[in-house]
Order: structure tokens, then sequence, then C-alpha cells
């Protein structure tokens, strides 16, 4: 039974290629990534990726796990190509600030190889997380069409 339950729950994959994959979780589709660094300890690894909520308010919204925790107060910088985006950041985690940024965003990693999320760790130590957008395309296309369908 309770195998029965966690397989339920278990999202469904929906699309992968390159470096993304875009997935059914029941309430969302979302589009993810893991950082190029890659850690040793799940628990660490730095991802991103785009949320798509099934009648709900997030069509795109991109959220962060950073791989370092950021400084109290600190800010969190997204470059897709050259075109820089703020985002919203709390300890470990970065988000869109809204719709016009969220379709900026998703614009900007349609046409480019790569983007990096910058901040400064509590001892003052800047860091980067890398991504490729290889598959990211396809993988934002296809949870969107899947938050379309209830």
């Amino acid at each position: 039974m309770i195998a029965a339950l966690l397989l339920l729950a278990a999202p469904t994959t929906l699309y992968a290629d390159g470096n993304w994959a875009a997935f059914d979780r029941g309430t969302n589709c979302a589009a993810t990534s893991r950082a190029e660094r890659i850690t040793p300890d799940r628990a660490d690894q730095a991802h991103a990726g785009f949320t798509f909520d099934k009648g709900g308010a997030r069509h795109g919204q991109l959220a962060v796990r950073l791989g370092h925790p950021l400084r109290p107060g600190g800010t969190v910088m997204l470059t897709i190509g050259d075109q820089p985006f703020l985002l919203a950041a709390s300890d470990r985690f970065a988000w869109s600030r809204g719709p016009a940024q969220e379709g900026a965003i998703i614009a900007a990693a349609r046409l480019a190889d790569g983007m990096r999320i910058e901040g400064r760790s509590p001892g003052g130590g800047r860091f980067v997380d890398r991504y490729l957008l290889a598959g990211a395309p396809g993988a934002i296309d296809a949870a969107a069409a899947c938050s379309a369908k209830r």
C-alpha cells in the first residue's frame, strides 16, 4: 500500500534532453537542471527550475537552490548571455521577481548557451553556479504545455 502511494506521488518525466528535464509533479509542472559543478553531497547540489502551476499563480517562475549559503541581506544576480537579472533571495534560495521578469528570463534562456548565478557567502567570498542551457527550451515548453492540461 505504501509503495503504491509513493509511486502515485513520484513525478512523471515529460521530457529530457541535454542538461534539462521536465516533470509533471501533480499540481505543477517544472523544467529543471542541476549546476555544472556536481557536489558529493546531494543536499548541497545547486539546481534551478521553471515552475508552472496547474491553475495556480506560477507560470514560469524561476526558482534556484544556491550552491552556497548567501550572506544575510546579500543579492543574487542571474546572467544569461549578457543579460543580467536581479533575483529575490534568502539563505540558499533565489527566485524570479514576477511575470515580466520571468518572461524575459525564459526568452533569454532560449537564445543562450549558459547561465550563471552569483552571490556572496556569509564570509564575503563570491560564488558562481553555472548552468548549461542545452535542452532548456524544450523542457520549458513541455512544462508549460503540461500545466495547461487539467
